[in-house]
């Protein structure tokens, strides 16, 4: 019997004005794979995410994850707030009260597993877009996580490093464990998921192979 990381079940949510944007969704991620949330801008991929990490209420429906996740949004400087990586990273670990070399180790563990350990004393300002990234991930592997959240994590990355991180990405879920959910709209991204959702006007249309769902997504752009 599968185990899943993920387990969503008839969601539904609208904005305050009563546009619906979800609508009567239900998917499941298993435990220790690596899947994409696709879909064309406007489908209520991001929103979708941000009800899975409890960031929106539902109207209805019922979410089934554990305790431990970490989220990762589009443009990092939105979660970014200390002055260095190391610190940044260490931030999250300050409600779990850890003695100073534990939070230190878990900081070097985290940043040597997204090959960032050797900045550990860079100013966040002075880093690229994507070892932004890569330092927001590390902040969630510090933390544990057992599901990871990514919404668009590459859209402002160059396309070079966008496919170096969602290589790097699915190898620590898979290295970990870990059960992740990596929201685009990018085809090409799809190559590195175990199974992909295509999500269109807040309905998931359609759940299965990468490839299959990259071929009804270049249907619904067309």
């Amino acid at each position: 019997m599968t185990e899943f990381g993920i387990r969503v079940e008839n969601l539904n949510f609208k904005w305050a004005s009563g546009e619906p944007v979800i609508k009567d969704c239900s998917l499941q991620v298993p435990k220790g794979e690596f899947w994409m949330l696709l879909g064309t801008n406007g489908s209520g991929k991001s929103t979708l995410l941000r009800l899975i990490a409890g960031l929106l209420t539902p109207e209805s429906g019922e979410i089934y994850v554990p305790p431990s996740i970490g989220f990762v949004f589009q443009n990092p400087d939105h979660q970014l707030v200390m002055p260095t990586v190391g610190a940044d990273v260490a931030f999250g670990l300050v409600a779990e009260k850890l003695p100073i070399k534990a939070v230190r180790d878990r900081v070097e563990a985290s940043l040597r597993a997204v090959n960032l350990q050797h900045l550990i004393q860079r100013p966040i300002y002075a880093l690229s877009g994507g070892q932004k990234q890569r330092v927001a991930i590390a902040g969630a592997l510090a933390r544990n996580c057992e599901v990871l959240l990514l919404d668009e994590p590459t859209a402002l990355l160059d396309p070079d490093s966008q496919l170096d991180l969602v290589a790097s990405v699915r190898n620590l879920v898979k290295s970990r464990g870990i059960t992740a959910l990596w929201v685009t709209h990018r085809l090409d991204e799809l190559n590195y998921g175990d199974g992909a959702f295509l999500l269109e006007k807040g309905c998931l249309i359609d759940t299965g192979d990468p490839q299959l769902m990259k071929a009804k997504m270049m249907d619904l752009e067309n």
